[in-house]
């Protein structure tokens, strides 16, 4: 009878994105298998490193041990702060080199094209300029330039990619949004201006946009800052708690699924 293909769409949220690791380790401690991965900003920067090979507790330590001043390379530039060079260094380490099509799991890569508005997806070619793509923040990172598109960060249009993760051929998709805005007076820099806004808008969007994942996690995150990088082993832990709150419903959902075929 064969089983279903199960998806994971993992939405933008900066730091708080680490919780996507929490959720990574408990589906697969759960041995809930996962056959395709979506991701956008911080979700494609996990998703990738996971597709690519990496194994979830050399993640957890990773994880733990990075600081923001890792990923960004200041520049003289009008479109942007950080040239990205760093962070798709970093990608690119981790990935091994590898192209997306050569992925362990198929992973989707999702940014925005700055001139038409749109979606892009990645499904093949360089992982790293993929990613790198994805999470430039706009008015943070300089846009990346990808066959004569600028592009932005995918959580602009797709804050939790779970249509991409459907068309790779998800029968069963898991989303988990980890990007909630909460009213904050720590705005002390072009920097939290910028990101504060975009929360902002991105929490309008999903209210007004039903979502249709079959399961939809989100991790309690909110009291934790989307820009510093601290508190990353809680932040993963609140992954790992609302997975364990779902885990039942998921198996129930692939058991239901079975019964259907």
């Amino acid at each position: 009878m064969g089983r279903p293909k199960i998806g994971l769409a993992l939405g933008s949220g900066g730091a708080r994105g680490f919780s996507h690791l929490g959720v990574l380790k408990v589906l697969e401690d759960s041995h809930i298998p996962i056959d395709y991965i979506s991701g956008s900003s911080m979700g494609a920067l996990i998703g990738s490193l996971y597709g690519a090979g990496q194994s979830i507790d050399h993640l957890y330590q990773m994880a733990k041990y990075s600081r923001r001043n890792y990923f960004l390379d200041v520049t003289v530039s009008k479109l942007g702060f950080f040239q990205g060079k760093r962070i798709e260094e970093y990608v690119r380490l981790f990935t091994y080199g590898k192209k997306l099509e050569d992925f362990s799991i198929p992973v989707s890569i999702i940014a925005t094209d700055l001139h038409s508005g749109k979606r892009v997806i990645f499904t093949e070619g360089d992982a790293a300029k993929a990613v790198r793509a994805s999470v430039s923040i706009p008015g943070i990172f300089v846009p990346a330039e990808i066959d004569k598109r600028l592009l932005v960060d995918g959580g602009v249009i797709k804050r939790v990619p779970i249509t991409a993760v459907q068309e790779m051929g998800a029968d069963i998709t898991i989303a988990v949004d980890c990007a909630h805005y909460t009213p904050s007076t720590e705005v002390h820099s072009i920097y939290d201006v910028i990101i504060q806004s975009i929360d902002i808008m991105q929490n309008e969007v999903v209210k007004v946009k039903a979502t249709n994942a079959d399961i939809m996690l989100r991790p309690d995150v909110s009291r934790f800052s989307s820009r510093a990088f601290k508190n990353i082993s809680e932040i993963i832990q609140e992954g790992e708690i609302i997975a364990l709150q779902h885990i039942n419903f998921i198996e129930n959902k692939m058991n239901n699924w079975k019964e259907n075929t």
